[in-house]
């Protein structure tokens, strides 16, 4: 026979099923808003990355966005076929190679990044700002409880 939650447990498993929700209500909007652009999800994140940082190693590309290696190498390939970046080879250490906007991967960014954080901007509008801030804080420190979580696990 099923356990019934106690209340903290059951108040968990709702915020759990919220968080979720909104996660995949936000997200089907943003990728949606990357595709008119001829962009996957995928490589809308890596142009942002690179648009925003510049220059970047292309093993620190999979820390910055949540994409697996593979899945990056796919992506960069995707974009360098598109003229949009192009891989530059360290000069002092061969094991490393950059990933790099072009000048075309820059112009086509910052025509449509602007509207893509109009967009953004608007969903978040339903909370006012104080709140976003808060819940930055209040996400963050659910994240490192979850990994500090897993890691008591692993150890058991």
């Amino acid at each position: 026979m099923p356990t019934i939650p106690d209340d903290d447990q059951a108040v968990a498993l709702k915020l759990f099923v919220v968080l979720s929700k909104a996660y995949k209500s936000l997200t089907e909007q943003a990728e949606k808003d990357a595709k008119q652009y001829g962009l996957s999800p995928s490589e809308f994140m890596v142009l942002e990355v690179l648009y925003a940082k510049g220059r970047i190693p292309l093993q620190q590309i999979g820390d910055k966005i949540l994409v697996t290696s593979g899945s990056i190498t796919y992506n960069i390939d995707k974009l360098e076929k598109k003229g949009l970046l192009r891989r530059v080879p360290c000069s002092e250490d061969r094991r490393v190679t950059y990933a790099e906007i072009t000048e075309n991967g820059h112009e086509l960014f910052s025509r449509i990044f602007p509207g893509h954080a109009d967009k953004i901007h608007g969903m978040m509008k339903a909370i006012p700002r104080g709140k976003q801030l808060e819940m930055i804080d209040l996400l963050k420190q659910l994240g490192k409880g979850a990994q500090q979580g897993a890691s008591e696990r692993t150890l058991s």
